[in-house]
């Protein structure tokens, strides 16, 4: 995955992709217009069952490590899945922390639940408790007795591999496929230099890493190419006005992207937090949509000036920069390293 470089632009039709943002927002607001009853298309709900992880892993989007200990009560997790069942639309739930088997039977209970009406399973997972493959087959069978499950397990430098011994990833994976289940391995290049295809001899950042979360300050090194803050005019990784998948964390906090909240499932139904939910008069989502981690930074005034590895980079430290103004809209600590100890 490559970071791509973002030219200035103010005027949002020299911009092809801010052009295509203003046409699909037109699009959907005016079939909002005639149908006020209408929802987004939200098709996935991801569960973050535990930001409590047996790795402490410097790519990690929220802070995860062994030290932390934030953990879904059973009864948000199947109430928040009967709740995208009524939506009609979702189609999909995926377990995911933290490590997700470390609260296995909220876990197993949760995805019956998921089955029961239907919808596919797919759970994120290091793979730690495949001491042996036939413990893992121990572990596994209930998700292949449940059927339509897929299991993604992360298996990199990051997650314990550093050479080509066996890993728990390779044994959970192993016994997954001899249960049945559908099984992956999810791999993430640390960050490196690299040439960009589109302007030759132009030093770009490769891998897979997003610098946010403890990336952000973890893998930040002076050898990474930068670009000037005023560059990052959009976010790539999100569409903030027609969200096909939202996270549900431990405390009931419903966000698109990790630490940028647009409810609580313990204080609103989901029904009402996609009703009232206006991107434009979010005060993180608004400046996001319009003009991106630099609009962000220009709209609250910020100090973040100088250069940076990627857009997420100084969206992440300008959220951390929000984060005593806008609460709600921006937390749980956790996402922002302040747990780590």
């Amino acid at each position: 995955m490559k970071q791509t470089q973002h030219g200035q632009q103010n005027n949002p039709y020299e911009d092809p992709g801010r052009s295509l943002w203003f046409v699909k927002r037109f699009v959907v607001l005016y079939w909002y217009s005639i149908d006020p009853g209408a929802t987004m298309n939200l098709t996935g709900l991801h569960l973050l069952l535990t930001y409590r992880c047996t790795y402490e892993c410097d790519h990690c989007f929220v802070h995860s490590s062994p030290r932390t200990g934030a953990t879904m009560p059973l009864e948000l997790a199947l109430s928040s899945i009967r709740q995208a069942n009524k939506l009609g639309t979702v189609s999909e739930i995926y377990f995911e922390g933290g490590e997700p088997f470390l609260v296995y039977p909220v876990l197993v209970r949760a995805a019956k639940e998921a089955r029961s009406f239907g919808m596919q399973v797919g759970i994120v997972s290091n793979g730690y408790f495949a001491t042996t493959i036939e413990d893992a087959v121990e572990w596994l069978k209930p998700f292949a007795e449940m059927g339509g499950v897929a299991i993604s397990f992360s298996d990199d430098g990051f997650h314990g591999r550093e050479d080509e011994s066996e890993t728990p990833a390779d044994r959970a994976r192993a016994a997954a496929e001899k249960l049945g289940i559908d099984a992956g391995t999810i791999c993430i290049d640390p960050p490196g230099i690299e040439e960009d295809p589109h302007q030759p001899g132009t030093p770009i950042v490769g891998g897979g890493v997003r610098f946010r979360g403890r990336a952000a300050t973890s893998l930040v090194d002076e050898s990474l190419p930068r670009q000037p803050w005023s560059s990052f005019c959009s976010c790539t990784d999100e569409d903030w006005v027609d969200l096909g998948r939202l996270h549900l964390d431990p405390y009931g906090r419903l966000y698109p992207c990790q630490g940028v909240s647009l409810g609580n499932l313990n204080e609103k139904p989901l029904t009402t937090i996609l009703e009232e939910y206006d991107p434009d008069t979010h005060p993180i989502i608004g400046p996001l949509m319009r003009g991106g981690p630099a609009e962000l930074v220009r709209a609250h005034g910020l100090t973040l000036r100088g250069d940076w590895i990627d857009g997420c980079q100084l969206c992440y430290n300008a959220r951390k920069a929000l984060r005593d103004l806008f609460p709600d809209e921006l937390g749980p600590g956790e996402v922002y390293g302040e747990m780590d100890g």
